[in-house]
């Protein structure tokens, strides 16, 4: 292999999202048509991500901002995002899986549901990518940096460290 190509491959790896650095750029739409971008968009605040790869994935996240929700939702200094990543063909079906999303997210929630269409190879490697139908989870602080990390099914004993390290980033200047 020649040295060409070794700087071609090292440029193309992408790193995993390690604590206490920042997260890099996920550019996409709000429901409501809106541009996003993270962490631009949680700005000052304790933000929950739960990206999802799959149709199913759907379940584990919607499991994990429930209870998110149910503990921080009256907060101000806390947010959420639920975050689609959709790759491959399925972006052919922009217009269809937006209004289908669209439709079924009450309006006033439709700020937090980022869609992103493309670059999900790269975000599954920022994850750590190994379960197509779990919810990967990054919790931010309020610079944008990366606090807390978890992919799967919800779990109450990981939600608790979470609702931990929450509370603690809360309690920071």
């Amino acid at each position: 292999m020649n040295l060409f190509s070794m700087i071609l491959i090292a440029s193309t790896m992408i790193s995993t999202l390690s604590i206490g650095k920042p997260l890099p750029p996920l550019k996409g739409q709000f429901l409501t048509g809106r541009a996003a971008q993270l962490p631009e968009a949680a700005s000052g605040r304790v933000a929950l991500l739960a990206l999802g790869f799959t149709y199913n994935s759907r379940f584990p996240v919607e499991a994990w901002i429930g209870r998110f929700r149910k503990e921080f939702g009256g907060n101000p200094q806390v947010t959420f995002y639920e975050i689609p990543i959709i790759g491959g063909m399925a972006r052919l079906g922009k217009w269809f899986i937006d209004s289908g999303m669209r439709r079924g997210t009450p309006r006033q929630d439709q700020e937090n549901v980022i869609t992103v269409y493309g670059g999900s190879d790269s975000w599954k490697q920022r994850v750590g990518f190994q379960s197509p139908d779990a919810a990967y989870l990054v919790l931010l602080d309020k610079h944008g940096s990366v606090r807390w990390r978890h992919a799967g099914a919800f779990d109450e004993g990981a939600f608790k460290d979470l609702s931990a390290h929450v509370t603690a980033l809360l309690r920071e200047p």
